[in-house]
């Protein structure tokens, strides 16, 4: 049995993965129902992947925070400790996550061994430019966009499909947050 691979991303209307200028986290739009709709998706047993840039920001990003901001909202605490597999050719040794390995090589050949061998599904938040070249190989079963109220035309940063091959889109799953939020999950399929 093959493992579930979902990819899990945050955008802007427009696109993008963040914001600079002055967009908190979120881009200030998350509520009480986003909230604890991320803590029950982290509840399930899974395990993450990133990319080795996503897991350094991670790890950054936990590392400069308090208990109170964003960053250490009670989805991303659980999240930091599912097991999960860092893809890189350039880490080695302990990380610091509680559950965590390198896996060296080519994030299609990683990602392809990891479904094969999982016994639970796979999912992988951020690491964007890792998620595209997933896609392409067609590894990628569910793409969740949790999309948020906002243009950031101007400040928008991390552009989440730029580069990215064509697909099709099946809309497998819809979900209204906090009555502004949209959480959509669809299956790719590479277009032709």
């Amino acid at each position: 049995m093959t493992a579930t691979y979902t990819f899990d991303v945050f955008s802007s209307l427009d696109g993008f993965g963040g914001a600079g200028g002055d967009w908190t986290g979120y881009w200030g739009k998350q509520g009480p129902e986003l909230l604890a709709h991320r803590l029950a998706l982290y509840a399930e047993t899974q395990r993450m992947v990133f990319g080795a840039h996503t897991y350094r920001l991670f790890a950054q990003m936990l590392a400069e925070s308090t208990k109170e901001s964003d960053v250490r909202d009670p989805w991303v605490t659980r999240m930091r400790s599912l097991p999960t597999t860092v893809v890189s050719t350039t880490l080695d040794g302990s990380l610091d996550w509680p559950d965590a390995t390198v896996a060296s090589g080519d994030a299609v050949d990683v990602v392809a061994r990891l479904k094969e061998e999982s016994e639970v599904p796979l999912r992988s938040h951020g690491s964007l430019s890792m998620n595209r070249a997933l896609m392409a190989a067609g590894l990628v079963d569910r793409v969740q966009v949790t999309l948020f109220p906002v243009i950031t035309g101007r400040t928008g940063q991390d552009p989440i499909f730029k580069g990215a091959a064509d697909f099709d889109l099946e809309l497998i799953g819809h979900r209204t947050l906090d009555d502004h939020i949209q959480e959509l999950t669809y299956r790719p399929t590479l277009h032709p």
